[in-house]
């Protein structure tokens, strides 16, 4: 194998990074393919189902990952990655069967629960900090990340399609299909992990629960991704049923919207993306992206239902959307404490799952007993609350989180470690932790490196 050159990652790591970009949007595709088509199935397929079962089954599957994906984590520690990877994908394929198979919408909720509980997010997660160098870390994350954005795309897309093709049952059994190509790629693709350990910055450390959840600039945060994520779900039971009943589009028909409105609205956030990176300008795109996101659901319970009102309502609010999903996860690292970002990420992940949950059952409520108009209202009225919380957060610094080891140290030479990396230009914040034998710091990548540091912390080091 050749050695890797100081700028880009090894064969291996490539390997690794879109092994488990692969693995994530086979699940990605899984969960999402049923949004755009689902009402619409329900409504016809079940005898007296109502808009709040119809919710629960469409944002179920965030309650139980919720509460399952940090017990993954800590099993993969003690089991090993890849058994792990492997029980979540065999439990995620599971629970589509009984989605196939469901001849009411109880056992459909049911099937959606367990699919649900194959939450491998985790351990995903923590294989990349296993498989990718701290160096290439960032970049791995960063292509998972593009992945999973671009899965959920094209889950919009195909899910008409395939309805059309397969019936929405014939979906089901193609996520199933999709959940044993994901074993494969674990097995066949994905590389071996040889020296596996606790990834401090990809995995959830219980010990830090307190600290995080006191943390107001990451509550600010987790309160963002629960409402985004709630608001989502809750469109998308009354979304499909206006498309068919004010827009004249067939079910087959629904990506002629979709298609388009998610090409632009890729298109149009990335200048606000480049204001808010690289110009320093991210709390105020941030809240800008947050006020047009309430604006659209005004918009969606106000204005009369047509295709081009809707098009163009959905254009808005995806432009909105993806900004803000790209942008939330990058404020997490900016935000969260040097040696805690692991736990930080974790807590916004369950957040992130719990919103989608609430978001079905009270999407669904709302379409029940007070139809479109309902729905779009509360997820107004939930918007308006985010950008109440939105305006008093910190315009962040560019910061990356990253660690090097330090090998063997002695806790009298903490401080001094410390305080010298501190005196660094270009480092904001430096933590010594005595039983990883590593520090962890939050810098500007612009100025300074990986590399630099432990060159520096090596010259200068107290013996």
């Amino acid at each position: 194998m050749s050695i890797p050159q100081p700028n880009s990652m090894s064969p291996v790591e490539r390997r690794a990074a879109f092994s488990i970009a692969g693995i994530f949007s086979t699940r990605m595709l899984g969960l999402f393919m049923i949004f755009p088509v689902f009402s619409l199935f329900a409504e016809g397929e079940f005898v007296n189902v109502t808009g709040m079962q119809i919710g629960i089954a469409m944002g179920i599957y965030g309650l139980t990952q919720a509460f399952l994906q940090i017990p993954y984590g800590m099993l993969s520690d003690k089991y090993g990655r890849k058994p792990l990877i492997i029980a979540g994908m065999l439990v995620f394929m599971a629970g589509s069967i009984v989605c196939a198979l469901a001849d009411s919408i109880e056992v459909m909720i049911l099937g959606r629960a367990i699919q649900g509980m194959g939450a491998v997010a985790a351990v995903l997660m923590a294989s990349v900090g296993d498989l990718v160098t701290e160096q290439f870390r960032l970049r791995a994350m960063s292509i998972v990340g593009m992945t999973i954005g671009l899965s959920f795309t094209l889950s919009l897309v195909a899910g008409p399609v395939l309805a059309n093709w397969f019936g929405v049952r014939g979906i089901f059994w193609v996520i199933a299909g999709l959940a044993v190509l994901g074993m494969v790629l674990v097995w066949w693709v994905m590389p071996k992990i040889e020296h596996q350990e606790f990834q401090r910055e990809a995995q959830v450390d219980p010990s830090q629960f307190k600290t995080i959840l006191k943390n107001t600039q990451l509550l600010r945060l987790n309160l963002g991704v629960f409402i985004l994520h709630a608001l989502l779900t809750a469109m998308f039971v009354a979304l499909p049923l206006s498309l068919r009943d004010n827009a004249g589009l067939d079910i087959l028909s629904h990506w002629h919207i979709y298609l388009p409105v998610m090409l632009l609205s890729f298109t149009l956030m990335v200048p606000f993306i480049i204001q808010a990176e690289s110009k320093g300008r991210m709390k105020l795109m941030f809240v800008g992206a947050v006020a047009v996101l309430m604006l659209s659901q005004i918009g969606f319970a106000t204005i009369e239902p047509t295709f081009w009102s809707l098009f163009a309502l959905l254009l808005v609010f995806f432009t909105a959307f993806n900004l803000l999903e790209a942008s939330l996860p990058s404020l997490v690292v900016k935000l969260s404490p040097a040696d805690k970002k692991g736990t930080a990420s974790g807590v916004y992940s369950t957040s992130q799952f719990l919103g989608a949950a609430l978001g079905g059952l009270m999407g669904g409520y709302f379409y029940q007993y007070y139809g479109y108009v309902g729905v779009f209202v509360f997820t107004a009225v939930i918007s308006g609350l985010w950008l109440i919380t939105a305006m008093s957060m910190k315009n962040p610094l560019p910061l990356s989180i990253a660690s090097v080891p330090l090998g063997d140290i002695h806790i009298e030479d903490v401080a001094d470690i410390e305080q010298k990396l501190l005196a660094y230009e270009g480092v904001y914040e430096a933590v010594v932790l005595l039983d990883d034998n590593r520090v962890f710091f939050k810098i500007d990548r612009k100025m300074i490196n990986e590399a630099g540091l432990i060159d520096y912390i090596e010259q200068n080091r107290t013996v």
